[in-house]
């Protein structure tokens, strides 16, 4: 897995497999929604017509090498990439997920970095507030964070 070109391999594989087994397991087991972004699997599925389980049990057999895991919604909230998306009663809700590893350290204004470089880690988080179709009040929020790590940076 050191070769440069591991991660374009990778791709082709998983992608083999979502058109060669995992699209039937997806029909065949109900699910309502995939969505996948590299080895990050998102799945929307009714509890009353699907048993996760056994889905998972059926992806762990598709490549003995190949260990799929899951992680459950807890409290009607899961997160995913960089998103926590949460259940409401007739639609979801989404705002910015950061681990509880999560640093708020950038690139201090006082270094003797280019400003270019400075100015990319603040141009990410704004792009990513505004990309996001968050709520009014989690934009708010996203706001405040960001405005506190600029701070905490200088």
């Amino acid at each position: 897995m050191r070769a440069p070109t591991s991660s374009i391999f990778s791709e082709f594989y998983l992608q083999h497999s979502e058109i060669t087994n995992i699209y039937n397991l997806i029909l065949k087991h109900n699910i309502e929604g995939h969505f996948r972004y590299v080895d990050d699997i998102l799945i929307i599925y009714n509890e009353n017509r699907t048993n996760i389980d056994d889905l998972l049990d059926c992806f762990n057999k598709l490549a003995p090498k190949i260990e799929f895991t899951l992680e459950k919604e807890t409290y009607r909230k899961i997160s995913f990439l960089d998103i926590t998306i949460y259940r409401e009663t007739n639609s979801l809700s989404i705002e910015v997920y950061r681990k509880s590893t999560y640093t708020d350290v950038i690139i201090p204004k006082d270094s003797y970095h280019p400003i270019e470089h400075k100015i990319a880690a603040i141009r990410y988080l704004y792009n990513r507030m505004i990309t996001y179709q968050l709520p009014i009040e989690n934009t708010q929020k996203e706001y405040s964070t960001i405005q506190q790590i600029l701070t905490n940076n200088k």
